[in-house]
């Protein structure tokens, strides 16, 4: 920062000394010493006011950018610079006839145009990042089946569920599979938890999306948008509204939520509902414990069904509701 304050108070001071010089062939200062003390406190001027304002016109700016830069996601800056390079093609296209304008206008106006223009198309690239996608999606070539371009986001009940996982194993998903980065944070936020119960379910959430993503029917993305919203579940029914893509998830809440503002939701409760066996009335159902639970009284239970099961005696018969 003090290499550069010192250089901005040499080029001010250089600046002043060529403005006083200047001055002087246009006014009446006499003699000679008042003409070199006008000079000199015109350089110094220049010097201190070049010392004091080197920050506001070099480092905050160039801070500003940079954490503007930092704070954007890839789909920001790729829209914003797709946006840009259509202004800047635009503005070429009216530099020829504007140059015609009379007097400085004309000198001046194709630059004018080239800036505004520039800076309005990587604004409304950058806004309108998502709808640029799809337009590019469908210049760029047919389209594909509808199952190959579905796109599908997921919450983080329906991947710490797990079932998901197997579904898509069996095929009958496919498509891509939106992660946003504030659903993985919350999965890594479970994962670090010292409550057990939380951690072993992050830890389930994270094995389940490694999962999938090694499956080739299907293509796992992580999506670095940020919109705006309360908490998780605010965020992915305002992403899913922009994106125009249904919702996956076991939240009841969230489903009624998100039906109520038109947005398609899959449920992986009501697909296990669907595809559930019927069991008719007198049929024999024989349950199997295949591991112990933590609790006591489920820990004894387990037992006296596992001695049963060993002695050859048949369970009792059960009705489905």
């Amino acid at each position: 920062m003090a290499f550069i304050r010192l250089v901005a108070a040499l080029i001010g001071f250089v600046f002043g000394f060529f403005l006083g010089a200047s001055l002087l062939q246009v006014t009446q200062v006499t003699p000679p010493t008042n003409q070199i003390y006008v000079v000199l406190l015109l350089a110094t001027a220049c010097a201190i006011l070049g010392w004091l304002g080197a920050p506001y016109v070099t480092v905050l700016p160039a801070r500003y950018v940079v954490n503007s830069l930092r704070e954007a996601s890839a789909g920001d800056l790729i829209g914003g610079a797709f946006g840009a390079a259509i202004g800047l093609m635009l503005a070429l296209f009216l530099a020829f006839p504007l140059s015609f304008l009379p007097g400085e206008i004309g000198r001046y106006a194709p630059l004018v145009t080239a800036v505004v223009l520039g800076v309005m198309g990587a604004t409304a690239g950058a806004v309108k990042r998502n709808e640029l996608s799809a337009f590019a999606q469908g210049v760029r070539g047919s389209r594909r089946s509808s199952s190959a371009d579905a796109r599908v986001l997921l919450d983080t009940s329906i991947i710490i569920d797990g079932r998901i996982a197997d579904v898509v194993r069996a095929g009958y998903v496919r498509g891509t599979l939106i992660i946003p980065k504030f659903v993985l944070a919350e999965l890594q936020y479970f994962n670090d938890s010292p409550d057990g119960s939380r951690r072993e379910r992050g830890r389930r959430g994270l094995e389940m999306l490694a999962k999938m993503q090694k499956e080739e029917t299907v293509k796992v993305e992580l999506s670095e948008e940020e919109p705006a919203g309360n908490g998780a579940d605010g965020k992915l029914v305002t992403l899913a509204k922009s994106l125009g893509i249904p919702i996956m998830t076991n939240d009841y809440g969230l489903n009624r939520v998100a039906e109520l503002q038109g947005i398609t939701v899959l449920n992986m409760n009501d697909l296990a509902k669907a595809v559930r066996p019927v069991v008719l009335p007198g049929e024999e159902i024989t349950v199997r414990v295949i591991q112990e639970g933590k609790e006591a009284a489920i820990s004894r239970t387990a037992r006296w069904w596992s001695s049963r099961t060993a002695r050859g005696t048949s369970a009792p018969s059960s009705r489905s509701r």
